[in-house]
């Protein structure tokens, strides 16, 4: 049902003059009155969007810390909502981050308050968010965490009558004490056909998709959940399924200079050894023809001899879990070889089918994983179209796929749609150049506006880039110095979990330590991201965490940059610099002096925050000295030369 305007729209004016009219009063009367700054730079890039709004354009709204932007583009984007009756889209630059736009005391919770609204807004979570009840039910056995996580689920989920009621559960965020790493044994994941599975109805991510697809004013969600579902909404749709969004009224895209990144990610196929081999295996145990099962057991064999070329013909990189894959004429050859078994598999399957003995939940699974295999290595065979990789570990081998270019199907599927989208973020020009961005997502024809921070940043922010001894031990010694002078109270931000992991190891051998340190990894990210904020002694370690992070007060008075945030060594952003003229100019140094701003940004939350930034150089970055400085905020002074 269409909600009422928040203002009162008469036949005097179009919707747009009487929205233009109500957000003055609003920025420039009512926010003052409750106790709001007047903030020249908000109303600026207000009536930026305007236009925005109003002419259905992309939009790049580059504002820095303190601008209030978010306040901003929430107003356009719910009375937009309003006026269309379809919901608009906010979507941050990850998981980690949707809650923080409607954490308590957030800045839609002080809209509400300030101009006696009621927001219906509801968080779209990715897939990976949620508990799969089948998994569980394989696992629960393994430890008495998933056994307790088993039997305290809600009694309708293991009656087979029909629901009267249900409650909405089987959230990440529910199952906060779990590690990353075991929450992936119950969690869902790509491998999982929901719509042949028992408890489908039951299933949380289902019940929670439902609750938020009938949201009237705005969802929230990830560029990686926006991005999949651009890419899957078509077959999704073939399949008699609902897109994973409902149509938009408009979309922004928060952080949106990550944009690029996720639309890799939503478009990345994964062939694992395991995997193709005990689908296979439970294929085969199935009735079918001789001459089916003989082109099993050749896929099988060849399947293993794959990986084998794979291994040896792969290595890594520091810093990163993607090995390089030498393109040697005998794995090519042994991908054409398994590309036309699979096509011939897939033929044989389309008869096996029709005779109507096999278990067509197994058979749907296996020809769709077929598929994204054949389709992988196609792109591999055509090597200006993918990027590829290995990912290893004593578990499992991974073969990755990504196409090389996003930016047609950006244009197509994504900015052809005649609605507003909107960029916002305090870094997404470089030099006050948006072409990197703009060419990286397919965008041709945009408006752009840059307003700076309002904030005295001299009064506030003290900086150092220290003269280091060379090598780790120096690096540690200094960063622990640091955090024994600030009693912790600190984000220390790495460039890799490789990296984080090393000084992890350093750090649990220090003596005297009156703070907590929490990583990464270790529960629920959101909830070790409250733990930091009301815990005002605790240090938290990061990798991911650059952008968005949102902590003003005494629990961050100090922000490490532990090394230079250079794009890694690996296969994804090789691809970039081998089709760049100059990748250092063109590819390295714009991502990298991006991501430290956002780093930077971590500190100066509020007018009322004080700290310290310290930029530590690799040995090898010394020559970066003076872009680093010119990243800082002016007027800065950088101690510690």
């Amino acid at each position: 049902m269409r909600r009422k305007l928040p203002f009162e729209l008469t036949k005097e004016q179009s919707f747009y003059e009487a929205l233009s009219d109500w957000v003055g009063d609003v920025f420039y009367d009512i926010l003052p009155e409750k106790g709001f700054d007047l903030r020249d730079e908000q109303v600026f890039m207000a009536f930026q969007l305007n236009q925005a709004y109003k002419n259905k354009q992309v939009m790049f709204a580059e504002a820095g810390v303190g601008t209030g932007k978010t306040l901003v583009y929430l107003l356009y984007a719910l009375s937009y909502a309003r006026y269309t009756g379809k919901p608009a889209i906010i979507a941050c630059a990850d998981e980690t981050l949707i809650e923080q736009i409607v954490k308590k005391e957030g800045d839609i919770e002080k809209l509400e308050n300030a101009l006696d609204l009621d927001i219906d807004v509801r968080l779209a979570k990715s897939r990976e968010q949620y508990l799969c009840i089948k998994k569980l039910e394989e696992n629960a056995s393994q430890k008495d965490v998933y056994q307790d996580m088993w039997e305290e689920l809600p009694g309708f989920v293991h009656d087979n009558s029909s629901m009267r009621s249900f409650t909405h559960y089987g959230d990440r965020k529910e199952y906060a004490g779990l590690s990353d790493e075991e929450w992936n044994s119950v969690g869902w994941d790509s491998l999982q056909d929901c719509m042949s599975c028992a408890y489908r109805h039951r299933c949380g991510l289902t019940l929670h998709r439902e609750h938020y697809r009938n949201a009237s004013d705005l969802i929230i969600c990830s560029h990686d959940f926006y991005m999949e579902h651009i890419w899957t909404k078509d077959s999704r749709k073939r399949e008699g399924q609902l897109p994973l969004l409902p149509e938009a009224s408009s979309v922004v895209f928060d952080e949106g200079h990550l944009l690029e990144f996720a639309s890799q990610k939503a478009m990345t196929y994964r062939m694992r050894m395991e995997t193709l081999e005990g689908l296979l295996e439970k294929l085969s145990s199935s009735d079918m023809r001789e001459e089916t099962l003989y082109i099993i057991e050749d896929i099988m064999l060849d399947n293993e001899k794959w990986f084998g070329l794979l291994e040896k013909e792969s290595k890594g990189e520091t810093g990163s879990d993607r090995q390089y894959i030498k393109r040697s004429e005998a794995i090519l050859q042994q991908a054409r070889s398994l590309t036309e078994k699979i096509e011939n598999l897939l033929n044989e399957l389309v008869f096996e089918s029709e005779m109507y003995v096999m278990d067509d939940y197994l058979l749907k699974v296996v020809e769709e994983y077929l598929e994204q295999i054949q389709y992988s290595l196609k792109l591999f065979l055509d090597d200006e179209k993918g990027i590829y990789w290995l990912e290893t570990s004593e578990e499992e081998h991974t073969f990755v796929v990504m196409p090389r270019l996003v930016e047609e199907i950006l244009k197509e599927q994504v900015f052809s749609q005649n609605i507003p989208f909107i960029f916002s973020s305090a870094t997404l020009s470089y030099n006050g150049d948006f072409s990197y961005v703009s060419r990286s997502l397919g965008i041709e024809t945009y408006e752009k506006f840059s307003v700076e921070s309002p904030y005295e940043y001299e009064e506030m922010m003290r900086a150092h880039i220290p003269s280091l001894d060379s090598g780790v031990d120096s690096k540690n010694q200094y960063v622990w110095e640091r955090l024994q002078s600030n009693q912790g109270k600190s984000l220390i931000l790495f460039t890799s979990k490789d990296e984080m992991n090393a000084f992890r190891a350093y750090q649990i051998q220090q003596a005297d330590q009156n703070w907590s340190v929490i990583y990464e990894g270790d529960r629920e990210i959101s909830d070790t991201v409250e733990q930091f904020q009301q815990e005002t002694s605790t240090v938290l370690c990061s990798y991911h965490l650059w952008e968005g992070l949102d902590v003003p007060g005494d629990s961050l008075s100090q922000v490490i940059i532990y090394s230079l945030p250079f794009p890694p060594k690996d296969p994804v952003f090789d691809a970039k610099r081998k089709h760049a003229t100059h990748y250092v100019e063109e590819v390295d140094l714009p991502y990298m002096m991006l991501r430290l701003r956002q780093g930077i940004g971590r500190l100066i939350r509020t007018s009322d925050d004080k700290g310290s930034v310290h930029v530590l150089l690799n040995d090898d970055e010394t020559p970066y000295r003076e872009l680093a400085e010119s990243v800082l905020p002016v007027g800065i002074e950088v101690l510690n030369v």
